[in-house]
C-alpha cells in the first residue's frame, strides 16, 4: 500500500449527480489492478475524519504509455462526495493504495458477462478492457482472455446512467436496465438476466438486495458468478475490522475482511448465496 498526495486533473459529470475525478499519482497507477480500490480523503479538514473506499475505474497513460493518473468515478450521496463534487483541477487528494485483491482468476471463458446495480459499475470499465486484451494492468502485459465482455446495467432512471460510452468504446456490449422504464429494460436488472439468460461467469457488484438476486438466480441456473461487495469501510487495510463477510470455509464458517480478502468474493463462499 502507499499513500500520496495527488494533484487533480479533472472532475467532470457523466451523470445525474455523479462525476469522474481523475488524480495524478504514477506510483499507485502503475500498481492498481482491476478489482482493486484506493481510500481518498480531503486534506486540511477533519470533517469527514476518515477516508472512503473508491473502486479503480481506469488508469490514464502518458505518451509514452505509462500509467500515471487514475480515474474513480462517485456518486453524490454525502458529506464526503459532495466535497469531492467541489475539488477543481489543480487542488490535491490525499490518496492510498492499491487496496484489496482485484477480480479472481477465470478460464478463458467464450463469454464474460458483468452485472452492475446503481454506481457498481465502477470497477468494471479497467476490468472489461483487461478482459478484452486491450490493456495490462499492474505491471502486467495485456492478455486477451475472452473475445466477448457484455455489461447489464441497472439503475433507477435514464438519468443515472454513468459511463454507457465508455464501456462502448472499450468494445463492452451494454444491456441496460430502469426501474421506472426510462431506459432500457423495465425492471430489475436481476430480472433481465433471466429472461435472456446471457453465458457466464457472471461477475456483479451493487447494491447487497440485487447481489443476494444475482447469487440466487447464478446458483439456480448453475453459473459460476464472482461479487465485489460495496461494503462500508473505515480503515481501508485490515485494521479496524468494521468491514467483515461471513464466508465458508473448508472447517465451516468464518469472518473475512472485505477490504483485505476481498472485495471480490466467489459467490458460492458467501453466506448471502443460499
Amino acid at each position: 500500500m502507499l499513500q500520496r498526495t495527488a494533484t487533480t486533473v479533472e472532475n467532470v459529470p457523466l451523470a445525474e449527480r455523479t462525476f469522474r475525478i481523475r488524480l495524478h499519482v504514477p506510483e499507485i497507477a502503475a500498481a492498481i489492478r482491476p478489482g482493486q480500490f484506493v481510500m481518498l480523503r480531503l486534506p486540511g479538514t477533519t470533517d469527514p475524519l476518515l477516508g472512503r473506499p473508491f473502486a479503480l475505474y481506469d488508469t490514464v497513460l502518458d505518451n509514452q504509455q505509462r500509467p500515471v493518473a487514475i480515474d474513480v468515478v462517485y456518486l453524490v450521496v454525502g458529506k464526503m462526495t459532495s466535497l469531492l463534487a467541489e475539488i477543481h483541477e489543480g487542488e490535491a487528494i490525499e490518496v492510498w493504495g492499491p487496496l484489496g485483491n482485484g477480480f479472481l482468476d477465470l478460464d478463458q471463458p467464450k463469454q464474460v458477462t458483468l452485472v452492475a446495480g446503481g454506481i457498481g459499475q465502477t470497477p468494471f470499465l479497467a476490468y472489461a478492457r483487461q478482459l478484452l486484451g486491450q490493456r495490462g494492468y499492474g505491471g502486467d502485459p495485456a492478455r486477451h482472455i475472452t473475445p466477448k465482455v457484455t455489461l447489464y446495467y441497472g439503475i433507477r432512471t435514464a438519468k443515472l446512467a454513468a459511463g454507457v460510452e465508455d464501456f462502448e468504446r472499450a468494445g463492452a456490449s451494454v444491456h441496460l436496465a430502469s426501474d421506472d422504464g426510462s431506459i432500457g429494460h423495465h425492471g430489475f436488472v436481476t430480472d433481465q438476466l433471466r429472461n435472456e439468460k446471457p453465458p457466464g461467469p457472471w461477475i456483479g457488484c451493487g447494491p447487497e438486495p440485487m447481489l443476494h438476486a444475482l447469487m440466487k438466480l447464478a446458483k439456480e441456473q448453475g453459473k459460476t458468478c464472482h461479487v465485489s461487495l460495496e461494503t462500508p469501510m473505515a480503515c481501508g487495510f485490515g485494521v479496524c475490522f468494521s468491514c467483515v463477510t461471513k464466508v465458508k470455509t473448508p472447517d465451516g464458517w468464518d469472518y473475512k475482511r472485505v477490504c483485505v480478502e476481498g472485495p471480490v468474493f466467489d459467490a458460492a463462499c458467501l453466506e448471502m448465496s443460499g
